[in-house]
């Protein structure tokens, strides 16, 4: 089991659970299982495409996976954290 933070944009998803735990090897497992486990989660997180959203940063440990494998990076028993970017000016 993977224990992923959740945003709190996406916690209405989740129960209001900041903390979450699913079974996952790889970032793309996690969101599928998400996506099982709390329905419409992946549809935030991905676009039409399957594709991790430009403006959602996931991090294995204190890894952006932007640089690592992307959504086929190993989690390998570390903390996932979900981080939607913030603009502003």
């Amino acid at each position: 089991m993977v224990n992923v933070r959740i945003p709190t944009p996406l916690r209405k998803f989740t129960n209001n659970e900041a903390e979450v735990d699913v079974p996952a090897e790889t970032i793309q497992q996690l969101i599928d299982a998400l996506e099982k486990k709390y329905p419409g989660i992946k549809k935030r997180l991905c676009d039409d495409s399957g594709y991790i959203r430009k403006f959602i940063n996931i991090y294995v440990g204190e890894d952006d996976i932007r640089f690592l494998q992307g959504a086929d990076t190993k989690i390998e028993g570390k903390e996932v954290n979900i981080v939607p970017a913030i603009a502003g000016g």
